[in-house]
């Protein structure tokens, strides 16, 4: 299903969307070195509630989990990069860690992702991956108004990605979003200029450039979510909710 948002939900995909945005800044300030990621997932339980919102994670059971997930935020550290779920572990000095996080509030979604260094001693390589992916984000968005094609931001997100150097799967991308989190277009990371649906205001996509730093094969945890390298190499992964306007695209993820 392509949804196509009326004006007061547009309304509505905006408070969603900066609640969104607002939760990942708190969430990136509080992990420090020491940090569990079970207790980032607790703080987010308590942002979400205190909001008057829901949780798009906790009772999420699509085919390719073992669902249903059962918790709040992703946190995926280091080779982890997709659907990492919280788990006993202390942040330490130097893990990349990605968070990603997705709310429903007064029946609309939203979804984002960022991706950071946790401590004092960022490596650069690590630095430079996430800001690839940043890039290719700013890319996309850009190519993003009525009438241009879905093709035309896949296109845009994979040749930022490939002149950076890295590979790039194609099994997990962008979503159309609205009331329900995952919707089509699927938007993948890569593709052909002037291909695919053509866009059109008030259609609604989470964009979502992600890469890991010299493969681009997965590899499923025991827990049947978090998705890691094949290679045990980092990854980064940074992602906004974006809206179709008359002019262009309005990013709604962005904290207020």
């Amino acid at each position: 299903m392509i949804e196509i948002l009326t004006t007061e939900q547009l309304h509505r995909a905006r408070e969603t969307g900066a609640l969104v945005g607002s939760i990942l800044q708190n969430l990136k300030r509080r992990a420090v070195v020491g940090v569990n990621l079970l207790d980032l997932d607790r703080w987010t339980k308590q942002l979400i509630e205190n909001a008057g919102a829901e949780s798009c994670y906790v009772d999420y059971a699509p085919s390719f989990g073992r669902g249903p997930f059962g918790h709040y935020v992703c946190t995926a550290v280091n080779d982890a990069v997709l659907h990492g779920m919280p788990h006993d572990y202390v942040l330490a000095d130097g893990d990349l860690l990605t968070l990603d996080l997705a709310v429903t509030l007064q029946g609309v979604a939203a979804d984002a992702a960022i991706s950071f260094v946790v401590g004092s001693h960022p490596a650069a390589e690590d630095l430079a991956m996430i800001a690839a992916t940043e890039r290719a984000l700013a890319a996309a968005i850009a190519a993003a108004r009525p009438g241009a094609r879905i093709g035309d931001l896949s296109h845009a997100i994979g040749t930022v990605l490939s002149a950076a150097g890295y590979p790039i799967n194609l099994e997990f991308g962008g979503h159309g979003i609205g009331s329900t989190m995952h919707q089509d277009p699927h938007v993948a990371n890569d593709g052909r200029a002037g291909r695919g649906y053509r866009l059109r205001p008030g259609l609604v996509l989470a964009l979502e450039p992600w890469v890991m730093a010299d493969t681009d094969e997965l590899v499923t945890d025991a827990d049947g979510w978090t998705l890691r390298s094949a290679t045990g190499c980092r990854t980064a992964h940074t992602e906004h909710t974006i809206a179709i306007t008359e002019d262009g695209a309005e990013i709604l993820t962005l904290p207020r």
